[in-house]
């Protein structure tokens, strides 16, 4: 049987073969019993039909997938996750890939909070204080604790967990790195076998050595090129993960931007510079410190191994020495980079922040003509920065020429030293002195010369070491040079951290309360005094015992406007806020909006923008980039208004509805892209916002000033078109034409005993009398007029009067003219 089972290959036709291989079957399927041959067919039926079924489930899942795709991607729109996910399709090539966009988790930053409020009293150099204070302490940017606890908390959000595509570059990038220290090594070898058969006329020998040669240099120049890639991929990936994590801190719904230059001032006027160049050199500088770190660590204790095989314990412990001296020293004369770098990029920053602001306000500044004083600003703050640069120039210099000779010159002069050990101590040299020392047992007759064996084997050794001692030297000085590269990343993981502390201190409103800080007295309205709640989800707006305070940085107090505000707007109860300039009226939306703190009482309000929610308009209407439709919609994007089901049509009639329905066809389309402040008026672009809110129907809207540049028939028609769609008005104006749009009044600055406020119904009796009495005051003051202008025409009559000599109308001089000084009575 086991002879029927084994096929004869060799020398058989292919007839044969087949014959043979079915005798084989039939002999094993007689084997089998009846009952498992119909078990094996039934499993087989089943897993045909099942993949089948598998399959065609599949190919229709694809298949609606794809479908879906290409209508998401025809109409600019995305699918929505229920953890915040967004899934969207871009074109690529010829196909379609899906990019899913996570957002970063609450419970994220729950956990992050305590690495950037709360660090190691180990790390807090500046006062020791046991919880965080603001502004932040200003550590020494160096290196030190601090810097190892900010590091290491950056580096949790770089590499959120070991599964991430950050740890799987940093492993490449490692292997590359070993892979590159192993090449070096080779490459003193074949150095010095190539010397040594250049030395000895082996031509052949020559030849191999460099078609080896070529060949390592090749895989070299490509392992080279591959640490460099991986490096700049790991760069980018890290300003990923962080310029995401801040983004999303940085932009949430509880106004962060807002509060974090208006509220806190920790980080001053320039966020824009610590979000974009800060971060940039942070995440360049982090990248190239695995590499200018990793790789010379790795050299170090390999060719520190080799050269100890070769040169002998004398020589490593010269090499050791040699490397603690060097650290020592140049530790101790190294200026202090981290602390100089931070105060460059701070320097920066404010002459970037100069830049910003001359370009936000070129229209003011050209209309009153002051490109002179802006340039004095700018020039000195140039000068500030400038000064400073040249100062770290100078500094670099000096350390430049003692670092370049140290390392260069005095290790290459050591290095010979270190080489020449095997000749001169043979019993110590290692493998080197072992090769010296049986020659010289075995040649030595006095007066003989060395052999050419010896001659080439000390050739060898002396190129193979030199080279090793070479690539020892780059890798110090990689580790030297290194830091100094960690004293700027020292400066700029300060300035990162400084962002990232200050972003969590706003989002968690953790102030610390003046009254437990030694040196400080409690003020009152101040960001750690903030005892009032807001409130949302409420049908309405309501306002009970508020003061009205316009709030200081920290920790400084706030001013109070109004002491106490209360009063409630509910659906179909239009209200008008007047008053003058400066009593707190755009303050009451700040409030509401949740821009400034509700000090005491209770603020509530409606969710956010919606059919059921609440929108407000501010004094400056924005305009965003991107097209028409976009400033039309905003903020919602075009996949946002493509799921709501709107379209072009629609926002058509929402133009025409808010007296712009030109603007298309004027501008080019809805797909247009314009710098739209600078295109639209100063009444489109508040006619504009009437748009947004015609579109987003909420159910309450506060409009702070936003038909101050509209002629007052379009006012009112603009009104009337909101009220009709359902929409509550809260008004801030001055213009008394705006109450026939309105329900109540709340007029502020009365400065009344009892209250500097009043809320009243508009059209009832008492504001009737009290139109009455205003009227009858003016009727006095015209009562008035005649002798106003009696007493105008004496002023004037005295005024014409002149010193002329001689004229009877003539005033007598006053005694400092003639120098005489008037008699006392």
């Amino acid at each position: 049987m086991a002879a029927q089972s084994t096929l004869n290959v060799g020398g058989s036709p292919p007839h044969q073969l087949l014959k043979q291989y079915i005798e084989i079957l039939r002999s094993r399927y007689k084997q089998t019993s009846r009952p498992a041959c119909l078990a094996a067919t039934l499993a087989l039926l089943l897993s045909v039909i099942s993949g089948s079924y598998g399959g065609y489930r599949w190919w229709i899942w694809r298949s609606k997938d794809k479908a879906q795709e290409r209508t998401l991607l025809r109409r600019n729109s995305g699918l929505r996750g229920k953890d915040g996910s967004r899934v969207i399709f871009v074109p690529y090539r010829n196909s379609t890939a899906k990019v899913v966009i996570y957002p970063t988790k609450t419970t994220t930053f729950d956990a992050h909070r305590r690495l950037f409020l709360n660090p190691p009293r180990a790390a807090r150099l500046s006062d020791g204080q046991a919880t965080p204070s603001v502004p932040p302490p200003q550590t020494k940017a160096g290196l030190n604790l601090a810097f190892l606890h900010q590091f290491l908390s950056l580096l949790s959000i770089m590499i959120p967990r070991w599964s991430s595509k950050e740890t799987a570059l940093l492993l490449s990038h490692g292997m590359f790195l070993i892979l590159r220290t192993y090449l070096s090594l080779i490459v003193a070898r074949l150095d010095g076998a190539i010397v040594r058969d250049l030395v000895a006329g082996q031509g052949r020998s020559f030849m191999l050595g460099l078609l080896r040669w070529l060949s390592v240099g090749t895989l070299a120049s490509y392992t080279n090129a591959m640490i460099k890639f991986l490096q700049s991929k790991i760069s980018i990936a890290f300003r990923t993960r962080l310029t995401r994590y801040i983004h999303d801190l940085y932009l949430h719904p509880q106004l962060n931007f807002y509060k974090l230059t208006n509220l806190d001032g920790g980080i001053g006027q320039g966020a824009d510079q610590f979000i974009t160049q800060d971060l940039t050199l942070f995440c360049s500088a982090a990248a190239s410190l695995y590499s200018s770190l990793g790789k010379p660590l790795v050299d170090l204790f390999v060719f520190n191994f080799q050269l100890y095989r070769s040169l002998g314990p004398i020589a490593l412990t010269g090499l050791l020495s040699n490397y603690f001296a060097t650290a020592t020293l140049l530790r101790r004369l190294s200026p202090p980079f981290g602390k100089l770098t931070a105060v460059e990029g701070r320097k920066e920053g404010d002459f970037r922040g100069l830049h910003a602001r001359l370009i936000a306000n070129a229209e003011e500044v050209a209309f009153y003509g002051g490109a002179d004083i802006e340039k004095v600003y700018l020039n000195k703050s140039f000068k500030d920065l400038r000064g400073w640069m040249e100062g770290i120039y100078s500094l670099k210099v000096r350390y430049n020429m003692l670092e370049d000779f140290i390392l260069k010159y005095s290790w290459s002069a050591f290095g010979y030293i270190i080489t020449s050990l095997p000749i001169f101590l043979p019993a110590w040299g290692g493998l080197g002195g072992v090769l010296e020392l049986a020659h010289s047992s075995s040649d030595s007759t006095p007066g003989i010369t060395l052999s050419d064996n010896l001659q080439r084997g000390r050739m060898k050794e002396f190129i193979t070491n030199k080279r090793l001692m070479l690539s020892l030297a780059d890798a110090g000085g990689r580790m030297m040079y290194s830091i100094k590269d960690l004293s700027e990343l020292a400066g700029y993981t300060s300035r990162v951290y400084t962002l990232i502390s200050t972003l969590h201190r706003v989002h968690a409103d953790a102030y610390l309360n003046p009254r437990h800080r030694p040196g400080f007295h409690p003020e009152l309205y101040s960001l750690s005094d903030v005892q009032g709640t807001l409130h949302s989800g409420f049908d309405g707006l309501r306002f009970e015992d508020v003061p009205i305070v316009a709030p200081s940085l920290y920790p400084y107090g706030g001013d109070e406007l109004v002491e106490s505000l209360s009063y409630v707007v509910h659906s179909g109860e239009h209200l008008l806020i007047s008053g003058s300039n400066g009593v707190g009226k755009s303050a009451i939306a700040r409030i509401a909006a949740g821009l400034w703190p509700v000090y005491r009482g209770l603020v509530s309000r409606p969710r956010a923008i919606g059919m059921d929610g609440i929108m407000f308009l501010p004094q400056r209407p924005y305009l965003s980039i991107g097209t028409l439709r976009d400033q039309v919609i905003y903020p919602h994007t075009e996949m946002d208004m493509r799921e709501s089901g709107r379209n072009e049509y629609q926002l058509q009639n929402i133009l025409n509805d808010a007296k712009l329905g030109y603007l298309p066809d004027r501008e080019g389309g809805w797909d247009t892209r314009k710098e739209w402040k600078d295109v639209l008026s100063g009444g489109e672009k508040q006619r504009m916002a009437i748009a947004r809110l015609l579109y987003h129907e909420p159910r309450y809207a506060f409009i702070d000033e936003g038909t101050s540049a509209v002629s007052s028939d379009v006012e009112g028609l603009l009104y009337q078109t909101a009220k009709d769609r359902g929409i509550t008005l809260i008004t801030i104006s001055t213009r008394a034409s705006l109450k026939r749009y309105h329900s109540f009044n709340l007029k502020l600055g009365l400065g009344a005993e009892s209250a500097d406020w009043e809320f009243q119904k508009i059209g009832t009796d008492e504001e009737k009398l009290g139109v009455e009495r205003e009227l009858q005051e003016l009727r006095k003051r015209l009562g008035q007029v005649e002798e106003w202008k009696r007493r105008r025409e004496e002023i004037e009559a005295e005024l014409k009067k002149v010193l002329i000599e001689g004229s009877e109308d003539a005033l007598d001089p006053p005694p400092y003219i003639e120098g005489e000084v008037p008699e006392e009575p």
